[in-house]
C-alpha cells in the first residue's frame, strides 16, 4: 500500500486501547530497523522526520529511504510524517514533498498565536489531503530541534483543548502530562509520575480525539550502562517508565513518541563494537549490529508498550 494519513491508524487505535508508534529516522539503517520489526509484527507505524533530520540527511534522501520501506513492506500502514515544524513554511515544504502529515508546533506562543499559525497549517494541509498535529502545552527537554528549560514547561490546561481544537480543525493533539524530551528528563533520584488526572480530563472534553505524548523515551539503564562502560559519559539520564506509557497507550492516547530509546540503543552497540574491534574499519561492519539494535528496540516497544502488534 501507499504511504497512509494517521486518520484510521488512529480510529483503531482508540478503539483498540493501544497506540501507533511514531519512531525518529535520520538514516536508512533506522528506517530499516523501524520498519522491518513493524513489518515481522504487522504492527502500523509512523516514521518521523524532525527539521533536524531533514538538515542532516536532506528531505529527498529520506522521503525516498521511506518510499524504498514502504515497497518492501506492502503489508502495513506506514505514515511519513513531520516532528516539531515550527514555520508554515516548513510544513508546506514537506506537504509539498511528499508527507501524509506534519506537526505543527507552536505550543510556546501565546494561545491565539497557536491557534492563528495552525489554522493557517491544517487549512493547506487539509486541501491537499494531508494531516495535522498540534501542540498545547509545553514539554521540558532538549532533543534535536527542541529546547525547553524545565521552569518554562507547561502542562496543558484541559478547559482549553475544545476550543483549540474546534478553532483550529486540527487531526490530533499533543499534550502535556508530564513527560520531557531527551535522554535527561529528569533530576537523578526523582520518580517520574505523569499526569493522568490532565489526561483524563482532555479525554473527557475530547471524546474520540487522538491524543499524542511526545518525549516518550523510557531510557533503559542497560544501554546507558553499556555507553559508560565503552567511554561514554551519561551520568544520570532517566526515562518514562514503560508501565506508565502502556497505562496511556490503554487510554485515549493513540500515538506516543520514542527517538531517545533508539539513539541510546544504537549508540551503545556500536560504542561496544569499537572496543570489541579495535582493528575493523568498514562501517557495514559496525552498522549491522546497530540497525539490530534498533529492530530490537522498536519490536519491544510495539509488544510491551504499545500493544499494537499485530493490528495492521
Amino acid at each position: 500500500m501507499p504511504l497512509v494519513t494517521t486518520t484510521e491508524m488512529f480510529k483503531k487505535a482508540y478503539d483498540g486501547g493501544y497506540a501507533v508508534g511514531a519512531f525518529n529516522v535520520n538514516n536508512m539503517e533506522i528506517i530499516q530497523g523501524i520498519t522491518e520489526a513493524a513489518g515481522e509484527l504487522k504492527a502500523p507505524v509512523i516514521l518521523q522526520v524532525s527539521k533536524g533530520a531533514r538538515a542532516y540527511a536532506n528531505h529527498t534522501y529520506l522521503v525516498k529511504l521511506v518510499e524504498a520501506a514502504v515497497q518492501l513492506n506492502p503489508e502495513i500502514p506506514i505514515c511519513l510524517h513531520l516532528d516539531h515544524g515550527d514555520t508554515f513554511e516548513l510544513c508546506k515544504s514537506c506537504i509539498d514533498g511528499g508527507f501524509t502529515s506534519v506537526m505543527i508546533d507552536a505550543s510556546s506562543k501565546p494561545f491565539e498565536e497557536n491557534i492563528a499559525l495552525t489554522r493557517q497549517v491544517v487549512e493547506y494541509a487539509h486541501d491537499h489531503g494531508v494531516v495535522v498535529e498540534a501542540e498545547l502545552g509545553t514539554l521540558a527537554g532538549v532533543e534535536d530541534e527542541v529546547s525547553v528549560e524545565a521552569d518554562k514547561a507547561m502542562y496543558t490546561h484541559p478547559e482549553e483543548v475544545v476550543e483549540f481544537a474546534t478553532r483550529t480543525g486540527c487531526d490530533s493533539l499533543a499534550i502535556a502530562i508530564g513527560t520531557s524530551h531527551g535522554a535527561y528528563k529528569f533530576k537523578p533520584g526523582t520518580k517520574p509520575q505523569l499526569r493522568f488526572d490532565v489526561l483524563e480530563e482532555c479525554s473527557k472534553q475530547l471524546p474520540g480525539f487522538p491524543i499524542v505524548l511526545h518525549g516518550s523515551s523510557s531510557v533503559p539503564q542497560e544501554f546507558v550502562k553499556i555507553i559508560n562502560e565503552n567511554g561514554g559519559n551519561m551520568p544520570g539520564a532517566i526515562g518514562i517508565p514503560e508501565e506508565q506509557l502502556r497505562q496511556a497507550a490503554r487510554s485515549a492516547v493513540c500515538k506516543i513518541n520514542i527517538d531517545s530509546d533508539i539513539r541510546l540503543a544504537m549508540t551503545a552497540v556500536i560504542r561496544k563494537y569499537f572496543n570489541d574491534h579495535p582493528d575493523h574499519f568498514d562501517p557495514r561492519q559496525y552498522l549491522k549490529p546497530a540497525r539490530q539494535a534498533v529492530h530490537d528496540m522498536v519490536a519491544h516497544k510495539i509488544v510491551n508498550v504499545l500493544g499494537c502488534d499485530g493490528k495492521a
